[in-house]
This record gives structure tokens, sequence and C-alpha cells, in this order.
């Protein structure tokens, strides 16, 4: 090798090195789901294989339907404004659930080191098959946090920010939610379309944040191949 080409090649590298390290930063991140690698709120973690899959499950301390108090894991060392979260959830109620657990589970995001503010996609996996087609409607579900609980949207909002998925309690379920400023899509199983379409983020568009196991009252869940792929 001349002494011209070498300096050619470290010149390349050196004016390729941001392109690389944007690409690196921006590409898909496969997130270790180790209990240590978040910052819980009223929930435990464990790993555990769970059908076959490594896992990490996530049970509520203490059982309680508040909206102000919510049940999550935040990753710690992560923040996201645009982009794709991937994971696979099973939900289901617990043995000693109270009445109206639904297995509740589902990714906040967005969410900032002081967690006071959030969005969340969540299922109702008990819904998905149910003889009843009103609680079928009620399969997936959009909140924000603070101020837009699912009994404020379904008032004031009715349809606008719930729809049907098929699911099954217990069962592995793909999730993917790609986020865009003030718009997030929540697609469930593969599907080409969303299920769920959610044009008016409710904490705004700039929000920026880690993302969150999140479940509710009643619920055992697991979450496994969480992936995270930034758009900013």
């Amino acid at each position: 090798m001349t002494q011209t080409t070498q300096f050619l090649r470290i010149g390349l590298l050196a004016w390729l090195a941001p392109f690389l390290a944007d690409q690196l930063s921006h590409g898909q991140q496969p997130i270790d789901l180790a209990p240590d690698s978040f910052e819980s709120f009223n929930v435990s973690l464990t790993r555990e294989s769970y059908k076959g899959r490594d896992s990490i499950a996530v049970i509520q301390t203490e059982q309680r339907d508040n909206d102000e108090q919510h049940s999550f894991a935040r990753l710690k060392n992560l923040e996201l404004h645009n982009g794709v979260i991937e994971v696979s959830v099973a939900g289901q109620p617990r043995k000693d659930a109270v009445a109206g657990a639904r297995g509740f589970v589902g990714i906040a995001f967005r969410v900032p080191n002081d967690s006071k503010q959030f969005e969340v996609f969540y299922l109702r996996p008990t819904n998905g098959r149910a003889d009843d087609q009103v609680r079928r409607n009620h399969s997936l579900q959009y909140i924000s946090h603070p101020g837009y609980p699912w009994q404020k949207l379904r008032s004031e909002f009715p349809e606008k920010y719930e729809s049907y998925a098929d699911l099954v309690p217990g069962e592995w379920t793909k999730v993917k939610i790609e986020v865009d400023d003030d718009r997030a899509r929540l697609y469930v199983n593969g599907a080409e379309q969303p299920s769920l379409i959610v044009n008016d983020l409710k904490q705004g568009k700039d929000l920026r944040g880690s993302i969150g196991l999140w479940i509710a009252v009643g619920t055992e869940a697991h979450f496994t191949d969480l992936k995270v792929t930034k758009r900013d």
C-alpha cells in the first residue's frame, strides 16, 4: 500500500465516520430484558422462560386501578422521540385478579426521567374473542398521562382511541408502534395496516423519553424480543 493510498483511506474513513455513527445510533437496537435495566413503578420483574421464549415477567406489587398511579417498568438509558418500537407481549388476568381484569398489557413511550408524562398503547386480551361485540371493540386502547385516562377518552371521544384485534389471553402477540411527532400507529401480529391510529398524541409532538413495560390491575404479563429503531 502506497502512502498516498493510505492517506486516501484514512481520509475516506474520517469523512464517513459521522454518517456511520448516525446510522448506528438510529439503527434497530435490540434491548436486553434484564430486570436491572429497568426502573420499576409498582411492579416486580423476573427473568424467566415463558412458552419457549426468554422473557421478562411483570407483576403488580399492589393491585390497584388508579390512572394517576401507573404500574410499569421504565427502561434506563434510552431516549426516544420518533421511531419504531417492536415487542412481543403476553397478558392475562392473574388467578387472584379483581373483577373486570382483562390482562391489560402494553407499552408506554416517551417516558422522561421524572416519569410524569407519557403515552401508552395497550391490549385487553380477554376482549379479543369475547361474545359481546362492544367488548371486542375495546381490545386495543390509547391513553396519555397525565389527563387522558381511558374513561375520559371513551366518554368524550367514543371509538376514537380504541379498536379491535384478535387477541388470545396468555398467548404471544407481536406489537409494533410507530411514533412520528404527534402521531402514532399500533400494529398487531405483523399486519401491514395499523389496528389503531392516533393523530393527536395528547402530550404533544416534542416529548422525549424512554419506553416502559406497562400493565394494569390484575395482570400477569410477559415481554420478549424488544427492539427500538430511532428516527429522530
